[in-house]
């Protein structure tokens, strides 16, 4: 192929011995390929180098990195005859002298100034300080795995502190918090006490069965909501409750889970035909040793028929008493919740008991019907029941946020003194979410504020009741 060369090489030919003049290889000087075309070596160390400088070398050495056109690069001391390449390269090596250490061919190492690589050593498993095997080297001898190891007699420490802990002889390792002391597992733990499934928060049982009436006169305070979640953590804890709805919208029922639409067995047959307890009640869903009396709209009448009646301040009285002699022998709390008036539904319920309870929410109103409430039961303590009294106040719907419901609860305190129980009923949404899944909400939320503040009210009631039984005992 004449007029072409190889690439790099000027048009002469492929067999020239030397490029054009002003024509070189790439990456090299015109001058430079001149010179060599004149006969004279460019013998200098440093020198511009370009593909060709890529080539492989000897044996026994390793190849140069290929450099871009143009660069520098800085020859080694000794220059091996591969790399001395041109028309007139020398046929022996150009050596500098200089103080070269032997190479052992086992073990060659790069020439010159070349970087050269670190030497990753193979890892070696490290044994626990129980298993390191005696070694067998003279004694003062380093073995190749000593290189660059801290020396046994300062190791020594390190290695007694790890066989302490292996063995637990040192000190106790710092345990994780209990999962109570987290917000998350306290709640939990709140939770389960609320529920009491195994029974070991159990609440004292009353030496004698408790008959408490629920009332107020004023609307929206709390009475069946109070009366439900009561009932519900009593029971819970150990007792045997009965819940007996007065009201005749009958959301004490709904609040237990009882059926009392119309037709159903309900208080108006007890009061009116004297039908027995045992023949309406009906269980509690959810909530074992709780049962319930159920009201129906039928009861809204029952007033105006009970005009008419004799002994009718008395007919409920006369009915716990024959349904607590009979089947409810075993009843440790009646529970009364009342309608909110101060008709003769609430007048039986208060002949029939001899505790009252007064839910008072944290709001002015509520004060202003408490003075009227309190004339209504001395005229019945007066003429029809002499052993009634208010054993019980409680406080609900508190809104810590606002400075009416402290000075509401102040004022009560302040009259009452400790009949007010000292837990108050916060706001809380989870208790006017529990009615519409027919629970308290000490089973629809038992973490939840509500739920915890009625268990405790519910505790304290059971305490006091105790305690007061054991002082006149």
């Amino acid at each position: 192929m004449s007029g072409l060369g190889w690439p790099g090489r000027g048009r002469r030919g492929a067999h020239s011995g030397a490029p054009p003049g002003g024509v070189g290889w790439p990456g090299r000087r015109p001058s430079a390929a001149a010179d060599d075309a004149d006969g004279t070596a460019d013998d200098s160390p440093v020198r511009r180098t370009g593909p060709a400088a890529a080539s492989p070398v000897g044996a026994g050495s390793k190849p140069v990195a290929p450099t871009f056109p143009g660069s520098r690069t800085v020859l080694p001391a000794v220059l091996p005859p591969a790399l001395r390449t041109g028309p007139k390269a020398p046929a022996a090596p150009v050596v500098v002298t200089a103080s070269v250490e032997p190479v052992d061919p086992a073990d060659p190492v790069p020439v010159g100034d070349a970087p050269t690589p670190a030497r990753t050593p193979t890892p070696t498993p490290t044994p626990l300080p129980d298993q390191v095997a005696p070694s067998t080297a003279p004694a003062g001898a380093e073995t190749p795995h000593d290189q660059g190891r801290v020396p046994a007699a300062a190791a020594e420490p390190a290695l007694q502190r790890i066989r302490a802990v292996l063995r637990a002889e040192g000190p106790p390792v710092t345990q994780a918090a209990p999962e109570e002391d987290l917000p998350i597992g306290a709640q939990a733990a709140a939770a389960v006490r609320a529920l009491n499934p195994d029974g070991r928060h159990d609440f004292p049982s009353p030496p004698a069965r408790r008959v408490i009436t629920v009332a107020n006169q004023k609307g929206g305070v709390g009475k069946t909501t109070t009366t439900v979640n009561l009932a519900a953590a009593l029971a819970l804890h150990g007792a045997k409750v009965l819940v007996i709805d007065l009201d005749p919208q009958g959301n004490c029922s709904t609040g237990l889970g009882v059926a009392h639409h119309s037709g159903t067995p309900n208080i108006y047959d007890v009061l009116i035909d004297q039908v027995p307890i045992a023949e309406v009640v009906q269980p509690a869903e959810g909530v074992a040793d709780l049962w319930c009396v159920p009201a129906t709209i039928d009861l809204a009448g029952a007033e105006i028929e009970l005009v008419s009646v004799v002994a009718r301040e008395s007919r409920l009285q006369r009915a716990i008493e024959a349904h607590c002699a009979g089947s409810g022998a075993d009843l440790d709390y009646v529970l009364v919740d009342c309608p909110p008036s101060l008709g003769l539904l609430t007048v039986n319920a208060m002949v029939a008991t001899q505790e009252l309870l007064l839910p008072i929410q944290c709001e002015y109103y509520a004060l202003e019907g408490l003075g009227q409430l309190l004339k209504n039961v001395e005229l019945v303590r007066a003429h029809l029941n002499p052993a009634l009294h208010v054993s019980t106040i409680l406080l609900t719907m508190y809104d810590a946020r606002t400075r009416l419901s402290d000075q509401v609860a102040e004022e009560v305190r302040s009259h009452f003194g400790p009949t007010v129980l000292t837990t108050a009923i916060p706001r809380s949404v989870r208790v006017s979410e529990a009615p519409g899944y027919g629970q308290s909400v000490v089973t629809y939320d038992p973490g939840s504020r509500g739920a915890l503040a009625y268990v405790e009210a519910a505790r304290e009631i059971a305490e006091r009741g105790a305690a007061e039984e054991g002082v006149q005992a």
